[in-house]
């Protein structure tokens, strides 16, 4: 029993039973596409509440680690995505599903994987929150600058805003003003990891056939997932260490050099655009879970 919840709590474990559940039944994907925005608005909501907290490492200026934390998720890794997507990608949905990664901030879980593996924790706390501020005015100038705008339902803009910049910060506000954070603090990231597991699931599940009738079509999307991780995570190491990085700060600039938040990229993606759309993000966040297993076993070796 006890090892049955602690899998039931494993992030890992949870999203690659989403992968499985969405190639096995992909039958009630049309159903959970229902409450895919929800489910976004509670990540954002929680994640607004995690990473407000203050950093656990006294900075003079926060401005420099916010600033890298902008740089490495959006001039680093922004640019790494659309420039291979460029030269790899010719399908239109497949391409603004790119965009709309490149355009999304860094992922949620890099705070608490740097605290796991020994990083800096204010870079990794402060640059995540510089990446989500840079956001407000960075997404909206990628997306309009490379996708014809005209192809988004408006309506379906407005909702979106409405549910993942409005509503969570409102929420993230009132659970701060009413002091429940440290009540909600134990099962947060349980919460997001089971809200994750509907996206993905959804997303695989609604292109089941795809996936399943023509793999093939996958291996481009895959040949950037594994560049975008394992290839740009060993090119952001090496040039740290020729520049003499602390292990402890390179740590945390790979991980915002290396991790969007791609599940709001698929949902923002299926919600907005097509299914096809939110394929790439289904990929990416599939070729994450390798890569955090990988970057855990080997920095535990190390």
């Amino acid at each position: 029993m006890v090892k049955i919840r602690a899998l039931l709590h494993n992030r890992n474990f949870i999203l690659t039973a989403a992968v499985a559940a969405g190639l096995a039944l992909p039958y009630g994907a049309k159903w959970s596409e229902l409450i895919v925005l929800p489910a976004l608005s509670a990540i954002l909501t929680l994640a607004l509440i995690d990473i407000s907290e203050r950093p656990p490492v006294y900075l003079r200026s926060p401005l420099i680690p916010a600033a890298v934390g902008m740089f490495m998720n959006y001039v680093i890794l922004g640019n790494f995505l659309i420039g291979l997507a460029t030269f790899l990608i010719h399908d239109e949905n497949l391409w603004i599903g790119f965009v709309i990664m490149a355009a999304v901030p860094a992922a949620i879980v890099i705070a608490p994987l740097s605290v796991s593996w020994s990083g800096n924790q204010a870079y990794a706390v402060i640059g995540t929150k510089g990446a989500y501020i840079g956001a407000l005015i960075i997404a909206p100038v990628i997306v309009s600058g490379l996708v014809d705008v005209r192809l988004f339902d408006t309506r379906r803009v407005i909702m979106a805003a409405a549910a993942l910049i409005m509503l969570p910060i409102i929420a993230s506000k009132w659970i701060s003003r009413k002091d429940l954070s440290d009540k909600l603090k134990p099962a947060r990231g349980t919460v997001i990891n089971w809200c994750f597991f509907l996206i993905l699931y959804t997303i695989v599940g609604l292109n089941h056939e795809t996936i399943t009738a023509h793999p093939s079509s996958l291996f481009p999307i895959a040949a950037i997932a594994f560049s975008s991780t394992f290839l740009l995570g060993f090119l952001i190491e090496w040039v740290g260490t020729l520049l003499h990085v602390s292990r402890e700060k390179l740590t945390s600039l790979c991980l915002l050099g290396t991790f969007k938040n791609y599940g709001l990229a698929a949902g923002l993606a299926l919600f907005l655009v097509s299914k096809e759309a939110a394929l790439p993000a289904a990929v990416l966040m599939t070729f994450m879970i390798v890569y955090i297993a990988w970057l855990d076993f080997r920095l535990r070796r190390a």
